[in-house]
C-alpha cells in the first residue's frame, strides 16, 4: 500500500550520530578541556554566584538598586518590605 518510500540514510548524520553515542569512549582530556572546564564550570558559576549574593545583599541593606535598566522607574529603595515597594 505504501511501498516504495524507505529513507536514504546521510552519511554525514550517521557519522555525527555514531560520535555522540560514543563520546564517553573517545574523549581525551587535554589543556583546552581543562581551560574550558575551569572557565565555565568553576570559574564562571562562582562569578554569578557571588554577583547574585552581593545584589542581594545590596538590596537587604537599603541601597538602591544595582541593575541600571531598572532606572525607568525612578529612584527604587527597599523600604521595609514587599507591600511599601508595590505601595499597597
Amino acid at each position: 500500500m505504501g511501498g516504495g518510500m524507505e529513507a536514504n540514510k546521510n552519511k554525514f548524520i550517521e557519522e555525527w550520530g555514531s560520535v555522540r553515542e560514543n563520546l564517553e569512549y573517545n574523549f581525551r582530556w587535554t589543556r583546552r578541556n581543562f581551560a574550558l572546564v575551569g572557565i565555565f564550570g568553576i570559574a564562571l558559576p562562582i562569578l554569578v554566584y557571588k554577583g547574585i549574593v552581593r545584589d542581594f545583599v545590596r538590596w537587604e541593606n537599603g541601597s538602591e538598586m544595582s541593575l541600571g535598566y531598572l532606572s525607568i522607574f525612578g529612584e527604587l529603595h527597599y523600604c521595609g518590605g514587599f507591600r511599601a515597594f508595590v505601595g499597597l
